[in-house]
């Protein structure tokens, strides 16, 4: 049997409204076709354009088993190529940032321009044309000062994302914010399984304590706290602010902004704005929680003071490595507008709880006697929706792959 006629008969086996076959959580074979078929063929936050603050900044990422170079060129505008130099394929920069004036590769020194052209390729033959050896381009889209990357060659399309992200997200001004800090962990679980834990909070009020005291844990479906009156009174507000916040989506993404928990006006440990300069000053800074999701890899809050963003990047069947971004107004000053620590410690806290989950729940897959259970509609509907994306997907792949 090939690699891809297994892959499609674990789909095939897959029962709906439960969790995947054991197979498509642990065989290499899968993990190899997540890459191709789902990261090589998504749309991927790389992360905010404030990142390359100035023309020359760059900054190089890894997507499973991608290098990836972004970089904003003389004329301030932002690309993104495949990291690897067109002679014999070295890495141009290793992972993250810096800037430059021109791009270097270390092994022979071919030089290019921000913008992917060959400059410079020494001892090369008279009829040698640096025209045909720029760096290869990949599709980028910026967005309301996020940065989005896709490796396919055909996208899919992204309009509508655009416009309904654009909409809530432009009032948190994210191209003049600042990246404050950024951590990795790496987790021994599955990407699917560190995405399933990450796309409900069934889990966090007795998983995540610390979180629960500012974040409403007993939402349902797609962030869903019901019709309350104090919901209604945030409806109302956010109407007369002109902030958007019904939630809408695709089918790829969500953006919705909801309430916090009673009297808190951030995601903290408290409660309270963490940092003093706000990224967005309407309300008084008390503007509940715009949440977007991108399936397959990332989650994302602003509040009015700071925005947080996680994304999974799949490393093996059995590793994956989470990133965390951290941004502020670009005008907050470390240790008098904000405390690097107290920014940081409520999600760190909350990644390293889930990091145990995420492994629990690996090791207990590898139990011969597992086999998918069902998902709770009420309280895992967008576990539900993200792996039934992830199948539709694949099975989308296999249709074109498989004779």
């Amino acid at each position: 049997m090939t690699d891809l006629a297994w892959t499609a008969a674990q789909f095939a086996a897959r029962r709906e409204g439960h969790s995947l076959p054991q197979g498509l959580y642990l065989d290499p074979r899968a993990h190899d076709f997540d890459l191709d078929a789902i990261y090589g063929n998504s749309w991927l936050m790389a992360g905010f354009e404030c990142e390359l603050p100035k023309p020359g900044s760059y900054m190089a990422m890894t997507v499973g088993k991608w290098p990836i170079l972004i970089t904003r060129n003389r004329d301030g505008e932002i690309k993104a190529f495949h990291n690897t130099c067109r002679h014999r394929g070295s890495l141009l920069c290793q992972p993250g940032s810096g800037s430059a004036a021109r791009l270097v590769c270390p092994y022979h020194r071919w030089t290019y321009d921000l913008n992917g052209s060959l400059l410079a390729a020494g001892r090369m033959p008279a009829d040698f044309s640096k025209a045909d050896h720029g760096l290869k381009p990949l599709a980028i889209q910026c967005i309301a000062g996020a940065m989005f990357i896709c490796l396919a060659d055909t996208p899919p399309p992204i309009a509508d994302f655009a416009a309904k992200f654009e909409a809530y997200a432009a009032p948190h001004d994210f191209k003049n914010a600042k990246l404050a800090a950024s951590a990795v962990l790496v987790e021994y679980a599955n990407w699917k399984l560190v995405m399933e834990n990450a796309r409900e909070c069934y889990h966090c009020a007795t998983g995540h304590p610390e979180l629960s005291r500012t974040f409403p844990v007993g939402m349902s479906k797609h962030f869903d706290i019901g019709e309350d009156s104090r919901n209604a009174a945030f409806a109302g507000r956010m109407d007369a602010l002109g902030m958007a916040h019904a939630a809408v989506e695709g089918h790829w993404w969500q953006v919705a902004r909801f309430a916090l928990n009673e009297g808190c006006v951030s995601i903290s440990p408290d409660g309270s704005h963490l940092s003093k300069k706000l990224m967005c000053d309407k309300g008084d800074g008390d503007l509940g929680s715009m949440r977007w999701a991108i399936d397959p890899h990332l989650f994302a809050h602003a509040t009015a003071d700071h925005a947080f963003m996680f994304s999974c990047m799949p490393v093996g069947p059995a590793e994956t490595h989470v990133f965390s971004k951290w941004l502020v107004h670009k005008d907050a000053v470390e240790g008098v507008d904000y405390h690097l620590d107290e920014l940081t410690d409520l999600w760190t806290c909350t990644n390293l709880q889930d990091k145990e989950l995420a492994e629990n729940n690996h090791a207990g897959i590898r139990s011969p006697g597992y086999t998918p259970g069902p998902y709770s509609e009420d309280a895992e509907m967008l576990v539900m929706r993200f792996t039934d994306w992830y199948c539709d997907m694949a099975r989308a792949y296999l249709a074109d792959h498989v004779d």
